[in-house]
């Protein structure tokens, strides 16, 4: 199999990715779950997500889609598109699956998915954390990492604007 291949092979539909969870749940594998933006994935992106995957066996990426980031982070963003942000996530050695949603929150991907561990930033308290009580209900793990300080894209972004 092309790298290219395995790299596409890593982004799912809803459909697809149900069947695949059906697969690693026969296999018992621990189900690790996060989202973001990723957008301009930098150094912070990859530590974070690397610690992340280490609390499991398989690690799924939520990802906003273009419409979902513009919602949140507003019309400049964001600053590379659906198809690439998740190329460059799905080319991660760590990364298992990538999944796009457009929803404003991953909730109903956390629905469908019934994460082992639900993972976000310690930006969060883990009460506060969207799918807590979805996760918490089936006796999985809410975990919360620091972020690498000095990296982020906003950071990134500023820096190109000479800021």
């Amino acid at each position: 199999m092309q790298k290219t291949e395995i790299i596409q092979n890593k982004i799912y539909s809803v459909e697809a990715l149900k069947s695949q969870l059906n697969i690693w749940r026969f296999k018992d594998k621990k189900i690790v779950f996060t989202n973001g933006c990723f957008d301009l994935l930098h150094l912070g992106h990859i530590d974070y997500l690397s610690k992340a995957a280490d609390f499991g066996d398989i690690m799924i990426i939520g990802l906003n889609s273009d419409k979902s980031v513009t919602n949140i982070k507003g019309s400049n963003r964001p600053i590379t598109d659906e198809k690439s942000r998740s190329a460059i996530l799905a080319s991660l050695f760590f990364v298992d699956a990538i999944i796009l949603f457009d929803e404003a929150t991953p909730r109903n991907l956390i629905e469908i998915i019934q994460p082992d561990v639900l993972i976000k930033g310690s930006d969060y308290t883990a009460e506060n954390i969207i799918g807590y009580d979805i996760v918490k209900d089936k006796g999985g793990q809410i975990i919360t990492l620091d972020f690498l300080p000095g990296y982020s894209t906003t950071i990134i972004e500023n820096k190109i604007k000479g800021l």
